[in-house]
């Protein structure tokens, strides 16, 4: 077990197994030392956070949603290097909210990816970030992230 798993299992986090995409993609591409991961969903066991931010669910419930995110992209990392010891910086991030026309809290709600992030490699986990709103996202769910992550060889 790596150092940052460990700190993952200290936090309370248990890192889930990778998924398989859905539909006529992959779950990343990678480039070099570079990954560009496609968009990760709010998956838990109990299923999917599904809902609409501004109309019936909290910017905390959506906080959390993008945090689930940010743990599924954990998961992709830790399938495709062994360890997330290998991650050497989160470049980017971009998260989707869904929500109403008049929510303006997109960056409040992408905060529950960024902040893990941070609070799980540190420094390296500083990363730009785009958060975007729409009026809907696949099956329903709340938060979609997708992140540009550069590895170790």
């Amino acid at each position: 077990m790596g150092i940052i798993e460990e700190k993952l299992e200290s936090m309370g986090i248990t890192i889930p197994a990778a998924t398989t995409p859905k539909g006529n993609y992959v779950s990343f591409v990678r480039m070099g030392n570079t990954l560009h991961l496609s968009g990760h969903i709010p998956a838990t066991s109990d299923g999917l956070i599904k809902g609409k931010l501004g109309a019936n669910l909290t910017v905390e419930e959506g906080y959390n949603s993008a945090k689930i995110c940010a743990i599924n992209i954990l998961a992709t990392l830790k399938d495709e290097l062994g360890t997330l010891d290998k991650v050497k910086q989160i470049v980017k991030i971009v998260g989707f909210v869904a929500c109403t026309d008049d929510f303006e809290q997109q960056p409040s709600v992408i905060n529950g990816a960024s902040d893990f992030l941070v609070e799980v490699f540190g420094e390296k986990g500083n990363h730009a970030r785009s958060a975007v709103g729409t009026n809907a996202l696949p099956l329903g769910i709340a938060t979609e992230v997708e992140c540009i992550v550069e590895v170790d060889p």
